[in-house]
């Protein structure tokens, strides 16, 4: 992605044809937003669904609908977690029919993964230890863990994009780390 919004991104909204008042600025707040926000949520899809192309495509989905509910967010300062929030449903929904697929299949030849160019030089031999333990983590964990320690979210900006209570966050990423921990053989 690069750093001003895709062209789908700006043909699905000038189809959607808007033309009411304050369009134009809903417009404009959303490119500054993608500007902002988009290649840190594309990043945060891309460890949730495992593809590069399935993380533009929810993320620039993601844009879209946060673009048709504009008119009835009263905060716009909060346009940033809701559209985080509205990312992560959308990869938990892209991971469910994910499986869903895979339980009707009739028959599949298991092809290991090829990965990316990118993912080469980034993924170190330790890095894809933690990568896999983080996999192994139970979602809610993983989630937590994530948006905590990869996105840099407060336990209330947490607990306020996955719809639980703080609380929660507290125990699952607890839980996670323990459970990482062992996973990486790492003292406690």
């Amino acid at each position: 992605m690069t750093a001003t919004a895709p062209f789908g991104l700006l043909l699905a909204l000038e189809l959607a044809g808007d033309r009411s008042e304050g369009a134009a600025e809903r417009r404009e707040l959303l490119i500054e937003l993608f500007e902002a926000e988009g290649r840190s949520l594309v990043r945060l899809a891309r460890i949730f669904t495992d593809d590069t192309n399935a993380a533009e495509d929810l993320v620039q989905e993601a844009f879209i609908r946060l673009y048709r509910s504009m008119s009835a967010i009263e905060d716009e300062a909060r346009s940033a977690a809701y559209l985080r929030s509205i990312v992560i449903n959308l990869c938990r929904d892209h991971n469910r029919r994910g499986l869903m697929s895979l339980r009707h299949r009739q028959s599949s030849v298991e092809t290991p993964p090829v990965d990316e160019p990118i993912d080469l030089v980034i993924r170190t031999e330790r890095q894809a230890e933690v990568v896999d333990a983080l996999l192994a983590l139970s979602l809610r964990q993983r989630e937590c863990l994530v948006l905590r320690y990869y996105s840099d979210m407060s336990e209330s900006e947490i607990a306020a994009a996955l719809g639980i209570s703080p609380n929660s966050v507290k125990t699952h990423c607890r839980r996670g780390m323990e459970s990482l921990r062992m996973a990486l053989g790492e003292p406690a």
